[in-house]
């Protein structure tokens, strides 16, 4: 429950996923600021794969399939779309509020293929790939904005 929940981030209303994503940044900017960019990069993977246990654990403990309190995807979600401006930019804030912003935006709008994993994807698979797709789909924004010198 405590990683399912983000330590509690998912227990916060309204909204639990965007204080989820939000509790995601000062890990990710952390362990950048202290060990470099592959350490965020193994935290995503790492949370990725216990988020999916997680989540596992929590749905057959609640019953209840992407429980709105299960707040890991997000922290997943929102750690991939961090890597590219950490790798490209580092601790450009302008890059870092974008990667939150459309993080939340591809995650809340699910275009597709981030709408067929959450309705059509059962169990944590399903929980957890949505936000991976709208994590890539945020990233993918951000590489071009920085590949165009949109914002650097």
């Amino acid at each position: 429950t405590l990683l399912a929940t983000w330590f509690g981030a998912g227990l916060l209303n309204p909204a639990p996923g965007t204080w989820g994503s939000l509790a995601t940044l000062p890990f990710g900017l952390g362990l950048y600021i202290y060990f470099g960019f592959d350490a965020v990069l193994i935290f995503t993977v790492l949370v990725t794969l216990v988020g999916y246990w997680a989540a596992t654990g929590f749905e057959n403990t609640t019953g209840i399939h992407d429980d709105k309190r299960i707040v890991i995807d997000e922290v997943a979600g929102q750690s991939l779309a961090l890597l590219p401006v950490l790798y490209f930019s580092g601790l450009s804030w302008m890059l870092i509020v974008l990667a939150f912003v459309f993080f939340r935006v591809f995650d809340i709008l699910k275009p597709w293929p981030v709408s067929f994993f959450d309705q059509k994807v059962s169990g944590a698979l399903g929980v957890m790939a949505d936000d991976i797709v709208a994590g890539l789909y945020a990233a993918g924004v951000l590489i071009g904005f920085i590949y165009a010198g949109i914002i650097t």
